[in-house]
């Protein structure tokens, strides 16, 4: 007798910097369950962004069990969920693009080398620019050699770290490091392989076989799969996960962000707020920019210009833990505050600076303090000091040429009225904020739900998450924010060579600039492909 219908559920994971999260989602996106993970970063050396992968996948099991016990065989079911609710899929995310090199059966030969944050390979690029050519890799990969690439951290591991890089055969990140330990299979999709810069063809989908073996060689590349893709099937059953459900190849967090607000369209830029700050426009052809990062989309025939900033929701924490103030406390205090801080001006390069400074030794500065300042204007300070950094990298796209017409908020920070609507007020940009603002995870649980749509057996997921409302520009804010942000253009030059002399002084720099020449490694590679004498 044939099987009777059942429900099916989602379960999206997503690893983030401070935490890694799960939802478990029903057949018409309500989320159903939800968990958290918090965890902390490794920072072993000055530039050093570092996470023990053994980490994500403890958490992903935790949250997972702790989604879908009691939908096991034979558990005793809770109220909260369908009686007939089963797992269909599970999608998975992470923060990216990180570099995890593992040996040939996927053990860690160390740990994970996070994004952009991480800025040790300063030397690995200059190398690699002078060895291949800066505007040629713009060219041929859609993005500039930066600490957000991928490649030069490879590069690092191999002429820093002998013992390590002797054992390593495979490359992964969060994404699709969970996918392994849940399918088996090698894969890695092509907008995470697409800031792998050098080492990806946006044009061709393809890796770049002559770049890989100058920056890796002997590394085996994996497989390349769309975010959506299927990467396998699940090999064990994982509390209530059945072994045989597909697994979605998954990708970089704020990408599977985009495809939860249904911010993957032509025109549209998604801006999330978290402990740092991601900028994707979707743009209509690939576009390139020498300061922001050029990607293939989560989407086949889809192309994102993308952006960074190293700190946001950080400087909000760390004020927070500096004053012994909770951020209700905070909000309010900078409510009264007002625009402009009552005569603050705050660079918020606390960790370096990603796009468009790309200066990993940038520093943060606070301009016009006076005794009489309070935390509740360094508070304000700091939201409007994120602004004047979503402005800049606004302009910096719109140059590149992308057409922005909408703004899709997400993130922890869009929970309050008062960081979203300063960000309005400073770049005139209307924001429009979704019902549900979960996050990646979300997301994730929505590549998986592709999987099983394929199937006809859940709805359009683009229905799942309509506008909740939308944020409008306070007019009466721009002339002075107008002013103040033409000021906050001309603090980074006035005081880059002084905060660049105090970062040398402490010991907390991502480096000296590399010698002009390419390494003598980077220099035999080249001369090798090139077919010359090395």
């Amino acid at each position: 007798m044939p099987r009777p219908p059942v429900t099916p559920g989602l379960v999206g994971v997503d690893v983030g910097t401070s935490s890694t999260k799960g939802v478990l989602v029903g057949p018409d996106g309500a989320i159903l369950r939800s968990t958290t993970r918090a965890h902390t970063v490794d920072r072993p050396a000055p530039g050093h962004v570092e996470m023990d992968a053994a980490v994500w996948w403890d958490e992903l099991v935790a949250i997972v069990t702790e989604l879908t016990a009691d939908l096991a065989p034979g558990a005793v079911r809770g109220s909260d969920v369908p009686a007939d609710l089963e797992v269909a899929a599970v999608g998975v995310s992470g923060m990216g693009p990180c570099v995890l090199l593992t040996d040939n059966v996927g053990t860690p030969v160390r740990p994970a080398i996070l994004y952009g944050v991480d800025t040790r390979a300063t030397r690995q690029i200059a190398a690699l620019d002078a060895a291949l050519g800066r505007a040629t890799v713009l060219d041929r990969c859609g993005s500039a050699l930066s600490s957000q690439a991928a490649g030069p951290k490879i590069a690092w591991v191999r002429e820093h770290e002998a013992e390590a890089w002797s054992r390593a055969r495979r490359l992964f990140m969060p994404a699709s490091y969970l996918a392994f330990r849940l399918t088996g299979a090698y894969v890695l999709d092509h907008h995470s392989a697409s800031q792998s810069t050098p080492l990806y063809d946006p044009r061709t989908h393809e890796w770049i076989d002559d770049w890989a073996d100058l920056v890796a060689p002997g590394l085996e590349l994996p497989a390349l799969r769309w975010p959506g893709e299927a990467a396998g099937v699940t090999r064990e059953p994982l509390a209530g996960v059945p072994a045989g459900t597909p697994v979605v190849t998954g990708t970089i967090d704020a990408w599977s962000e985009a495809v939860s607000v249904d911010a993957t369209h032509v025109g549209d830029l998604m801006l999330m707020y978290g402990t740092t700050l991601f900028l994707v426009a979707t743009v209509a052809e690939p576009l390139r920019s020498e300061t922001m990062w050029g990607t293939v989309g989560a989407y086949p025939g889809t192309h994102n210009l993308a952006g960074g900033m190293a700190t946001s929701g950080a400087i909000t924490s760390w004020l927070r833990d500096l004053t012994g103030a909770g951020y209700p406390e905070l909000l309010a205090e900078a409510a009264a505050s007002g625009p402009g801080a009552r005569g603050l001006l705050m660079l918020p390069y606390l960790a370096g600076e990603r796009t468009p400074v790309q200066d990993p030794d940038a520093r943060g500065v606070v301009a016009g303090l006076t005794v009489t300042h309070t935390r509740g204007d360094l508070y304000r300070a700091a939201l409007e000091a994120t602004a004047f950094g979503v402005r800049h990298n606004v302009e910096t796209l719109r140059d590149a040429g992308a057409d922005i017409s909408r703004v899709v908020a997400v993130g922890g920070g869009t929970q309050g009225d008062l960081w979203t609507q300063v960000v309005s007020d400073v770049t005139g940009l209307p924001q429009v904020v979704p019902t549900r603002t979960i996050g990646a995870s979300y997301g994730a649980a929505m590549l998986a739900a592709g999987l099983v749509h394929e199937e006809g057996r859940l709805l359009d997921v683009a229905a799942w998450n309509p506008p909740a409302r939308v944020v409008e520009p306070d007019p009466g804010t721009r002339s002075a924010y107008d002013e103040l942000y033409g000021l906050y253009r001309t603090l980074y030059p006035a005081t880059r060579d002084v905060v660049h002399a105090l970062a040398r002084r402490t010991g907390r720099t991502a480096g000296p600039a590399a010698p002009e020449r390419p390494s003598a490694t980077l220099s035999t590679h080249r001369a090798t492909l090139e077919g010359a004498p090395a």
